[in-house]
């Protein structure tokens, strides 16, 4: 078979390196959106069971098709654009809402209009585009060496070392000094993972008007802008030609089969798919696509930890009034609150120069929790570290320090 015999360790590599990105780097964001809805444990289950199935099937079946490495996502912005605007709505709205939006993605694919658009792009263009969205993941080096310096420039120095010396490697040696730094500081808790299927959990669509104005448009637009027209210049840039309707077609396509058990959106993928078309998945860039393959097969779900979804809490219900309470209590002194809507927030900590991606997380975040959806408790914190979690007034304590300064 062509596929065993083009086979390489480095393009399986670039595949692991792909599936552990496109995962780690926002998964919380779906949970969150799914939380938005209103999903319960097993639906977020479901959701990144649908999404692990969608983007599974269509990277390996896409890049065996073509012989192109086809890296296929979920829409991280789609996801965040939920957060908020699917807040009020039912689970049984929003998945409504996801078909509509995967009819609009099949239509645009299928019928050769996205391509035609894209065609009408210069490549310049979309380089360009794609330029600014791999600037701010360069940027957060930065924002992460504020909080772990050492686990961020051991990792640094491992990459800038591997790349010397065997370059197909250098992410992977980064991973594996980083996973190593983060045993040794206690970051890591791997004792306390439990392996179990996640299982579909079919949810009946409901059509409004309110869920296709305030969603399921949004949606469709956000992913195709955000997420496929970066993914098309992400081919092209890396020299492949390959026919993109029938790639925006089948990625909607699968998302209309999964959105009842919760896959909100697919497009092409941007970041990672530059991880498969790089001289690191292999030299001979006919040979790429294995990368993309074993990504998809990687990222098809098996026995794996997204079936446990875990809700971490603290021991007891605050308000940030109540925290501000503890907090002048510790120092001996006043501490004034001022309420600040997200959005204002955010174009301050913006203006002073913090990492776009940060900025939105913590909007993202303070929204879902001003609307309440934080007010619960849990004993998660036990069941995976072994132990109660620790007190505010406990961790004020301990790092009093820090806000004395």
């Amino acid at each position: 078979m062509t596929i065993l015999r083009d086979l390489s360790i480095s393009a399986v590599a670039a595949g692991f390196v792909t599936v552990l990105v496109g995962f780690a780097s926002s998964a919380v964001i779906v949970f969150q959106a799914a939380g938005a809805v209103g999903a319960s444990t097993a639906q977020v289950g479901s959701w990144m069971l649908a999404l692990g199935v969608g983007m599974g099937l269509t990277c390996a079946l896409l890049s065996l098709r073509y012989r192109v490495p086809v890296v296929t996502a979920w829409s991280t912005p789609g996801a965040a654009l939920l957060v908020t605007s699917a807040a009020g709505l039912s689970i049984q709205e929003a998945t409504g809402a996801f078909l509509v939006s995967a009819l609009l993605i099949t239509l645009s694919g299928f019928s050769g209009w996205f391509e035609r658009v894209m065609d009408r792009i210069p490549l310049a263009i979309a380089s360009g585009m794609l330029a600014g969205v791999l600037l701010r993941f360069g940027l957060a080096l930065f924002t992460a060496m504020s909080t772990r310096l050492g686990l961020t420039l051991g990792m640094l120095a491992a990459y800038l070392i591997a790349r010397r010396i065997t370059p197909r490697y250098a992410v992977i040696a980064a991973l594996l000094v980083g996973t190593s730094i983060a045993l040794g500081q206690g970051l890591l808790h791997v004792d306390a993972v439990r392996l179990s299927l996640a299982r579909p959990v079919w949810v009946t669509p409901r059509f409004t008007v309110s869920a296709m104005i305030g969603v399921a448009i949004p949606l469709f637009a956000v992913t195709m802008a955000s997420q496929n027209v970066p993914g098309v210049a992400v081919i092209r840039a890396s020299g492949y030609r390959v026919p993109i309707s029938p790639l925006v077609g089948w990625t909607g396509l699968a998302n209309l089969v999964l959105a009842p058990i919760g896959g909100f959106a697919l497009n092409l993928a941007a970041i990672t798919a530059a991880i498969c078309m790089g001289r690191e998945a292999h030299e001979d860039p006919r040979r790429r696509y294995v990368a993309a393959v074993a990504a998809g097969v990687l990222a098809s779900p098996g026995p794996d930890h997204t079936g446990r979804v875990h809700t971490l809490t603290g021991p007891e219900l605050l308000s940030v009034p109540d925290q501000a309470a503890i907090l002048a209590e510790a120092l001996g002194r006043p501490v004034e609150l001022v309420d600040t809507p997200p959005a204002v927030a955010g174009e301050r900590m913006r203006a002073d120069g913090m990492d776009p991606a940060a900025v939105e997380q913590i909007v993202t975040g303070s929204s879902w929790a001003r609307a309440g959806h934080n007010a619960i408790l849990t004993d998660d914190v036990a069941t995976v570290l072994g132990r109660p979690p620790t007190p505010f007034a406990l961790w004020v304590e301990r790092n009093l320090a820090a806000f004395a300064a």
